[in-house]
């Protein structure tokens, strides 16, 4: 067994796929679009959906605004230089709201950076 994939509603596809292509720097590995029932969804990741856990980006052709709730934490991304990637992300606009810096307790680096929906990303610097 291994994981497939995580999805999240997105409430702007285009902003969401800029977000995770250009910036997290993932590829859009495939889309659809469903007529029938008003919905697309993109693919997005590190690697082939056959070798890789990928994101699934959901989006509602109608009502597409979503409340988080208080159950989702986070998605957990390895970054080889965490200082230069949250500079870039910050210089295009997104909200780095953890700058880079050792975990409470221990040495490990992280940040958080919210992606165009608010989900909570944490980047962790690779050892």
């Amino acid at each position: 067994m291994r994981m497939l994939h995580t999805m999240l509603r997105v409430e702007n596809l285009d902003a969401s796929l800029h977000f995770y292509t250009e910036l997290m720097g993932m590829k859009l590995l495939r889309r659809s679009d469903n007529e029938a029932y008003e919905y697309t969804l993109a693919f997005v990741g590190y690697g082939e959906e056959a070798d890789s856990t990928v994101l699934e980006l959901t989006y509602n052709w109608g009502e597409n605004k979503y409340d988080k709730g208080n159950a989702y934490g986070h998605i957990a991304i390895e970054v080889d230089d965490i200082y230069h990637f949250c500079d870039n992300l910050e210089k295009h606009g997104a909200d780095v709201y953890r700058k880079p810096g050792p975990v409470k307790g221990g040495t490990t680096v992280i940040a958080f950076v919210r992606d165009p929906d608010g989900y909570a990303i944490e980047l962790i610097q690779a050892k």
